[in-house]
């Protein structure tokens, strides 16, 4: 694997699917969460082999460990700050990190008691890290019929609005596609349209380009994965009109079987219809990749050239839910290694 020296931006990364091994390891122990191994080791091996799942589902499904461990202050506090300090280390200048508050709140947190760990944590690791910048995300969820959770949901959104500016930048919608039609979330980007609250969207994943043609109802100038708009090539005008952000993650894609390969991944042809591209990891530690890791299959499997790692990082700065000033700051960096 090649370690790339230019300065990284990741887009969509899930905190629950990124604890450190090292981390989960150690708080498994503290909490007596029985784990799949006896030792570290194995358990690092674990990981690696079980992230090449048969579907989406089963993919969502090995996130019950991760998050019987961020039932608590302390441990989602710590996570998230050495989750920012290892990205730091791998040389990232700026990442996004998105979690749904709701789904910590089984042993009494509140979403606001949840909010404010997380963002506990990266003022910690912003102090220890002062080359990285970061931002957090907060996903609403579909987990069901909408009506399910609307309530919780309508409550992430508007402690997005409470938390703008204070280190969260932003909503996501999460969860399992095609459960029930998209388009049945209207009220949450209602709302985050209301309050003036940046969204991104899950779409056009497990399910096909018509996700992404709900995601671009709802106004979402950046889709999480969107890859299957590569088959509705009607759809391309408009992403390219809006000025659309795909937050592509190649090898999220291969394990969860929505792409078949590394090779067939239609991420490069939508980069040179000069549709926006981003590489990230989604979950670095349940999918036992990282950036370095990706851009190694984007140049060895996917036809991208190493300027075109620069470029899509550049795209990744444009889209990234910051201020002007602080874009343009990223933009800069990166064109000296164009």
């Amino acid at each position: 694997m090649a370690v790339y020296t230019i300065p990284k931006i990741e887009l969509h990364l899930h905190l629950d699917g990124a604890i450190p091994p090292e981390t989960m390891w150690a708080l498994a122990k503290e909490k007596n969460v029985p784990l799949p191994a006896q030792t570290q080791e194995k358990f690092s091996e674990y990981l690696v082999r079980s992230a090449d799942c048969r579907d989406v589902n089963e993919y969502l499904k090995r996130f019950e460990l991760p998050l019987l461990l961020l039932q608590d202050a302390e441990s989602l506090t710590r996570v998230t700050r050495e989750l920012i300090g290892v990205l730091a280390g791998q040389g990232h200048i700026y990442d996004e990190i998105r979690f749904a508050p709701q789904l910590h709140c089984r042993e009494g947190l509140t979403q606001r008691d949840a909010v404010e760990a997380v963002l506990k944590g990266r003022a910690q690791a912003l102090a220890e890290n002062p080359e990285i910048r970061n931002g957090i995300l907060l996903c609403a969820m579909s987990v069901g019929p909408e009506t399910l959770n609307m309530a919780e949901n309508l409550e992430t959104v508007r402690l997005c609005r409470e938390y703008l500016g204070k280190g969260v930048v932003g909503l996501d919608l999460a969860g399992a596609e095609g459960i029930v039609p998209l388009r049945n979330f209207h009220p949450v980007f209602d709302l985050a349209r209301e309050l003036g609250v940046p969204y991104t969207c899950h779409a056009g994943d497990s399910q096909g380009p018509d996700t992404v043609k709900d995601a671009l109802g709802f106004g979402a100038r950046r889709i999480g994965h969107g890859h299957h708009v590569y088959d509705a090539p009607e759809l391309w005008p408009r992403l390219l009109k809006d000025g659309v952000t795909l937050e592509i993650c190649p090898t999220s894609n291969i394990q969860c079987r929505t792409q078949p390969s590394y090779s067939e991944h239609p991420a490069k042809k939508l980069f040179e219809a000069g549709i926006g591209v981003t590489i990230s990891t989604d979950n670095m530690t349940l999918a036992a990749t990282d950036l370095d890791k990706e851009y190694t299959h984007c140049v060895d499997e996917m036809g991208f050239s190493e300027k075109d790692l620069v470029r899509m990082n550049i795209c990744a700065a444009e889209a990234a839910f910051l201020p002007e000033a602080e874009r343009a700051e990223l933009i800069e960096t990166l064109r000296k290694y164009l």
